[in-house]
């Protein structure tokens, strides 16, 4: 089949990367794709929310499936506007519904769902401008340190955790008052703190049946041993050492389960990936957050990790028959550790030249493109994060060591990466 992937990051040359290794797949296109997901198929200077022009590249190139790599346009609905279009509706949309969508689209919906269906998460209350002087009472009340969440999307840096309720009272008026985030921030969700060890579980489900995908751990912090502002991840870890079968199986039946099922008993149409957010406090786990698409950068550890063909497994998800595919993951470790422009995740320059891509390959990295443009013959960072260096070993400290090693043989203008990522398991 001819397949069209949605995005241009570090996750979309990951996917594109195991896709062109499937026999199922005739030919790939990616719209925008980078630098580096050009050697896997063809670029197609779409934008992800360009649904009109989406539709009519799928019509024109007999595209059967569409796979669609970032949230916003599943927000937005580019799964209805298919599934509604009468030339469009055969195509295999892998992605959830608008509605479905909400969870990752608003924190606030999230929350409730969970509370619906009895899923473990922190205690919280929402607030917007109508509200804001309750709003203001309860965080003055409220025991430190205070989680403040912007209730839609803010590009994975909507989550500030204030020690101090002074923080705390400025930060929540810079969100509702002053529009820090925008859209996003108009409605706040101020939430219990969870003290514990976050991991990223991934499930994809067809919206009956589900199946588990390796898990990771990311970095979001800008600094070494985690410190200073959120960023979109700063490196990923998998597997994950806490994360062993028993505590999955706690993870199975009362995260996951109840999710799926509450997808289905409230008719949310749901055929796609679901990354949900845990903290472990004390062997317990809690949801901090739902994303309706894969994570960036725990894309570039789970995916090669999985030794199924991936085409197969999304075509089965399409055809709601998920029970059938058993998957295999590799017992190898991966890292991947992300090269940032200078100044991220504030204000930062790009159009630098990146150089030694290509001086050392070594056996068991593949480098991921984030952020990238080619210009002639050279490629320039295009962003915030712009790669993602991704290595295998025997141990996340193996891993981890050949990741550094090979970031030290690239080099742009003001590149910094965290040299510590997977810090607490080596």
């Amino acid at each position: 089949m001819n397949i069209l992937l949605v995005g241009g990051g570090g996750r979309e040359h990951t996917l594109a990367w195991k896709i062109n290794k499937s026999t199922l797949c005739d030919h790939l296109f990616i719209a925008p794709g980078n630098a580096g997901t050009s050697p896997f198929g063809t670029n197609i200077p779409l934008a992800v929310n360009d649904f009109e022009g989406l539709a009519a590249f799928c019509i024109k190139n007999i595209v059967a499936m569409l796979i669609v790599g970032p949230e916003e346009p599943l927000v937005k609905g580019i799964y209805d506007y298919f599934k509604n279009r009468e030339d469009t509706a055969h195509i295999q949309v892998i992605g959830p519904s608008k509605e479905a969508a909400q969870l990752e689209g608003s924190k606030a919906f999230a929350k409730a769902f969970m509370g619906r269906h009895n899923i473990p998460t922190a205690a919280y209350k929402e607030f917007d401008t109508s509200t804001y002087d309750a709003g203001i009472q309860y965080i003055r009340n409220h025991p430190l340190p205070i989680v403040l969440k912007a209730d839609g999307l803010a590009a994975g840096k909507g989550v500030i955790i204030c020690n101090n309720h002074i923080e705390a009272l400025a930060e929540f008026q810079l969100m509702i008052q002053n529009s820090k985030f925008g859209e996003a921030g108009k409605r706040v969700v101020i939430e219990q703190f969870l003290d514990g060890i976050e991991v990223s579980v991934f499930v994809l489900t067809d919206g009956k049946n589900f199946v588990i995908l390796p898990e990771a751990k990311d970095y979001k912090k800008i600094g070494i041993g985690d410190t200073g502002p959120n960023t979109g991840g700063m490196g990923a870890v998998s597997p994950v050492p806490f994360a062993d079968a028993a505590y999955m199986e706690i993870v199975t039946q009362k995260i996951i389960k109840p999710t799926i099922e509450g997808l289905q008993k409230e008719s949310l149409d749901y055929k796609g990936f679901i990354f949900i957010g845990l903290i472990n406090v004390q062997g317990e786990p809690f949801v901090i957050e739902y994303n309706c698409r894969l994570g960036d950068p725990e894309t570039e550890v789970i995916i090669p990790r999985i030794e199924n063909d991936l085409v197969e497994i999304l075509s089965a998800t399409a055809e709601q028959r998920l029970n059938e595919i058993n998957i295999c993951i590799s017992k190898q470790y991966a890292v991947t550790v992300m090269a940032v422009s200078g100044g991220y995740p504030n204000e930062h320059e790009t159009g630098k030249v990146i150089t030694g891509l290509t001086d050392t390959v070594l056996e068991g990295t593949v480098i991921f493109h984030a952020g990238t443009k080619q210009q002639g013959d050279k490629v320039l960072t295009n962003g915030g994060r712009v790669l993602a260096v991704t290595s295998f070993g025997e141990s996340l400290a193996e891993a981890a060591e050949q990741s550094n090693y090979m970031l030290e043989q690239i080099h742009f203008d003001g590149m910094y990466y965290r040299e510590d990522i997977g810090f607490e398991f080596r």
